[in-house]
């Protein structure tokens, strides 16, 4: 059985860009003017210019350099679940079913013929990838380490810089981004009536809802009594999490027709928190600024940064400082609604798309900001991925300037899949571009100000 992890992979620091990737699949649409965050900007600009020097200096905001943070991206495929029998839900780990080389290089195989998308010049294809099956089984696979070669092998062969092999003890370290404390990954699936049904869409192995019986393909159906029809995979999530060795009781349903259970889960929180912040008074001024750092985005960054954000505004913070540099990424559900944060309702935070690339879909804003004062965001040259959507989505609604260094440029989306035998991949599944419809895959964004402006 095939599970999926919702997060995926780092842009790799020792090389760079791919610039196979700088495809512009979304020329279709139609680009929005720039001259309304133009007059905005100044605006932003001159509230702001008179105290950022000595905000740099106070702060000392470009000296030295964040510790380097892992990136893993989450993303949502399409997933279609017919109703089946509990038994079918029951993994082969948990029946002792012997899993064969063979199996694991098909799975494998599936997983890209399913979900991947080709972003370069490659011109991947279901034809060209239907032979290589055919290549690779055809002959007996002696060893699991000779099929784990097979697998890096194909994998490689899809020229993407991103999609690549995950050993055993390589997928295992993906837990800190389990954004539920308990291990699984929440989707949401509508019903026949349009409401929103939760389903178990991935799950660590031997995590602890794994092991208290939840199987993937279950449906949640309450948390510590709190029906959750209705609510999105991110407030459900929201629900489960609390502090570790703490217990929540969670109600599912097994498959689309099982049983209903009760079922009591320890949490395991291992994430560390990646927000550092505090605040400095602005130099010769009556002004306080609150400066946060967010080294990656992991299951605690969300939540984490509203905490230190509330406490800076009690402490007297007029606006915030947000350093984006060396953020490699994370979650982009973290990024995502990170930058729900600061935009008004109905403003886009970014676009995707999969294969299909008349299929674009528009993320938005759901109900007011939580923070409405201004912002600065620091970015460098190994801002990326999710920092990205944070930094472009606050950019391109007028919410915020952004100070420093030219960003990465990783306009793509991962998800990590979990192979039968504790291994996994890290499988290319999609793109994003800017609410300004811009594709900055291999290109980056360019800040307001390369430093903070000088008070006339």
């Amino acid at each position: 059985m095939v599970r999926l992890l919702l997060c995926s992979s780092p842009p790799s620091l020792s090389s760079p860009p791919p610039t196979t990737s700088v495809s512009r699949p979304f020329e279709f649409l139609t680009l929005s003017p720039k001259s309304y965050h133009s007059r905005k900007i100044p605006s932003i600009t001159k509230a702001l210019s008179s105290t950022l020097l000595s905000v740099a200096l106070s702060l000392g905001l470009f000296c030295g350099s964040p510790l380097d943070a892992i990136s893993q991206e989450s993303y949502t495929p399409q997933l279609e679940l017919n109703c089946r029998e509990e038994a079918e839900f029951i993994d082969d780990k948990a029946t002792g079913k012997a899993v064969t080389n063979e199996e694991i290089v098909e799975d494998a195989w599936q997983i890209v013929n399913e979900s991947f998308i080709d972003t370069g010049r490659h011109k991947w294809s279901p034809d060209s990838w239907l032979k290589k099956k055919d290549d690779i089984l055809g002959a007996s696979i002696q060893s699991r380490s000779r099929a784990h070669e097979i697998i890096k092998r194909m994998l490689a062969s899809l020229g993407d810089p991103y999609t690549r092999f995950l050993s055993p003890s390589d997928f295992a370290k993906m837990a800190r981004y389990d954004m539920t404390g308990i291990g699984i990954n929440l989707r949401e699936i509508l019903d026949d009536n349009g409401v929103v049904k939760l389903k178990v869409l991935g799950l660590i192995l031997d995590g602890p809802a794994h092991s208290a019986g939840v199987r993937q393909g279950d449906e949640l159906l309450s948390v510590n009594g709190v029906d959750v029809k209705g609510k999105s995979a991110f407030e459900a999530s929201s629900m489960l999490q609390g502090p570790s060795e703490t217990f929540v009781n969670i109600t599912v349903k097994h498959g689309n027709c099982g049983p209903v259970q009760s079922v009591r889960v320890q949490r395991q929180s291992i994430a560390k928190s990646p927000v550092f912040y505090r605040l400095e008074q602005v130099k010769n001024g009556p002004s306080s600024v609150g400066y946060v750092r967010l080294k990656e985005f992991n299951a605690l960054a969300r939540k984490d940064l509203v905490t230190a954000m509330r406490r800076l505004q009690d402490m007297g913070a007029s606006y915030f400082v947000l350093d984006l540099r060396d953020n490699l990424g994370g979650l982009v559900q973290e990024g995502v609604e990170i930058a729900k944060l600061f935009l008004d309702k109905g403003e886009t935070v970014t676009y995707t798309v999969g294969r299909d690339p008349l299929s674009v879909k528009n993320i938005v804003a759901e109900s007011s900001p939580l923070f409405s004062v201004p912002v600065i965001v620091l970015v460098n040259k190994n801002t990326a991925s999710a920092s990205e959507i944070v930094a472009t989505a606050l950019h391109d609604n007028c919410k915020a300037v952004l100070v420093g260094e030219r960003t990465y440029g990783k306009g793509l989306i991962q998800s990590v899949f979990e192979l039968n035998d504790g291994s996994g991949m890290v499988v290319t599944i999609g793109k994003y571009v800017t609410p300004n419809h811009i594709d900055i895959n291999g290109n980056g964004i360019d800040p307001d100000f390369r430093n903070f402006p000088r008070k006339k």
